[in-house]
């Protein structure tokens, strides 16, 4: 069984969900151009100061985003 992992990158401060919301759009770009299968990308507004951007990938092609995209941190998707 293929596990989803979700690739999370965490935003601070005053204009953290700004720049949540624009890069999630670059997650999907990179998706799209490179032809990858996703499950969802969206972003979390944990609070006023930090939010996050996060994409949700199949466990296979989780070294593709992670060396390209650089992700802050992942973690097994339910």
């Amino acid at each position: 069984m293929n596990r989803k992992i979700k690739l999370i990158w965490d935003f601070r401060g005053p204009e953290a969900f700004e720049i949540a919301k624009h890069h999630v759009i670059h997650l999907e770009e990179f998706a799209v151009k490179e032809n990858l299968q996703f499950y969802e990308v969206a972003t979390n507004k944990i609070s006023e100061m930090y939010c996050l951007a996060f994409i949700t990938v199949d466990e296979k092609d989780m070294i593709t985003y992670r060396d390209a995209l650089k992700p802050h941190r992942g973690e097994v998707a339910p």
